[in-house]
């Protein structure tokens, strides 16, 4: 009886390692099959990453087909992804300053795809079929589409809102960078206002502004500020507000808090962001240097030769050329019968008499020709034969919001102005 007992506790113990040796055997079975998924997904996440990129930073001079043939793609190929791509971006509008992005397979070092950032919006994308499964063919020959796919797609930006504020001390750029706000958000704050606001003349210690607005990451890191939402800019004490609203896919675009649009006929100032160096006088101003006297009703903007140099509003080229009073190369354009305006000192032309202009157009570029003490843009307007004060003369405001949308308008900004409240 004692031996049978022994036997059966002896299988028990049997049982009882057997056991736990069998789940041991699991228990490293799942580790190792653990280990090895994350093995794959380290392996199969470093293959991701192995693809070769070759970055082409366009240059001055640079066409499409010599930086591909520099980057040594024969020909034919490149030929087959401009052909592939043209109906959707033309190769040849390649700008000076971005990339071209040629991505190569990680195991066979061939071509699989071309990048190009168009604008800060949108990428064109034109893809080696045999490496994508894609369904949707681009225009073009028959052999060509079936190699190549070319496609335009939205930048995916991870977008954050910014809310951020200065005061002016000396001017709008040091504001800036004492409140760590990307100067580029500072010149699209700069345009929105730039119907109400000459940034150069305009600004006053004291002054502040606020603004509500997007900022752009891409992989992670900041890549840029985006659409400005709303801002207000308190000038001499008087208020100014901005907010972006699409009323329709006609009428979107900046307006004020009544719902006005603020583009207005004329623009505040011909010559971006730059300050200027005497301001408006009726009385007389005496140029010491060149030994003249005489009402000087214009603004002078300093900038360096050759800044360009925009139309206020469209019109019509009504002269260009030398100026026989001193002006040097002048253009004066018509906007309607009762407002010109006139560009003068200009180191260079770029109209023509004649010539239909649009507000913002770039007319010609500053110089110190004619009668100059240094480069600069001398810039009247003349209302009714009579030169005046650009600076104080009052426009109209832009065309409004329709009634039945300004409802809508109101709720969509106020929770923004609240916002911009200092």
């Amino acid at each position: 009886m004692k031996k049978k007992i022994n036997i059966f506790l002896t299988i028990i113990i049997i049982a009882i390692l057997g056991s736990i040796a069998y789940n041991q055997f699991l228990s490293n079975e799942k580790i190792i099959a653990s280990e090895e998924a994350v093995f794959n997904v380290k392996e199969s996440s470093e293959k991701a990453v192995k693809d070769r990129i070759e970055k082409i930073e366009i240059i001055d001079g640079a066409t499409y087909g010599n930086l591909m043939a520099t980057s040594g793609i024969e020909y034919s190929k490149a030929m087959e992804i401009y052909e592939s791509s043209k109906d959707i971006y033309d190769l040849v509008k390649i700008r000076v300053g971005r990339a071209i992005e040629l991505v190569y397979d990680k195991d066979t070092d061939e071509l699989k795809e071309l990048r190009y950032k168009i604008d800060s919006e949108d990428e064109l994308l034109v893809k080696n079929l045999k490496y994508f499964n894609n369904t949707e063919i681009a225009s073009g020959t028959p052999e060509i589409a079936e190699n190549w796919e070319a496609k335009l797609e939205a930048i995916p930006y991870a977008l954050k809102t910014r809310i951020a504020q200065g005061v002016v001390e000396s001017s709008m750029y040091q504001a800036a960078l004492k409140n760590d706000i990307d100067i580029r958000a500072i010149i699209e704050l700069a345009n929105a206002f730039q119907w109400s606001i000459d940034f150069a003349m305009d600004p006053r210690v004291g002054d502040k502004f606020k603004l509500i607005y997007e900022e752009r990451f891409l992989n992670g890191e900041h890549v840029m500020p985006g659409q400005i939402f709303a801002a207000i800019y308190i000038n001499d004490g008087k208020e100014y507000y901005v907010y972006y609203f699409e009323e329709s896919e006609d009428n979107k675009g900046f307006f004020d808090e009544n719902g006005n649009s603020v583009q207005k006929m004329f623009l505040k100032a011909p010559v971006e962001f730059k300050y200027i160096s005497s301001g408006y006088t009726a009385g007389t101003r005496v140029v010491m240097e060149l030994g003249i006297a005489g009402p000087h009703r214009a603004i002078d903007y300093a900038a360096p030769i050759g800044t360009p140099i925009r139309t206020v509003g469209d019109g019509t080229v009504i002269f260009t050329g030398w100026s026989s009073i001193g002006y040097g190369y002048l253009t004066s354009i018509r906007h309607n019968g009762t407002y010109s305006t006139n560009y003068a000192h200009q180191s260079r032309i770029a109209v023509k008499r004649g010539q239909k202009v649009k507000q913002g157009d770039v007319i010609g570029y500053v110089g110190s020709t004619g009668y100059s003490t240094g480069p600069h843009l001398h810039y009247e307007m003349v209302k009714n034969g009579v030169k005046i004060n650009s600076l104080k003369e009052i426009l109209p405001p832009g065309k409004p919001i329709k009634d039945e949308n300004l409802e809508r308008f109101f709720e969509s900004i106020k929770n923004l102005r609240e916002t911009l409240a200092f």
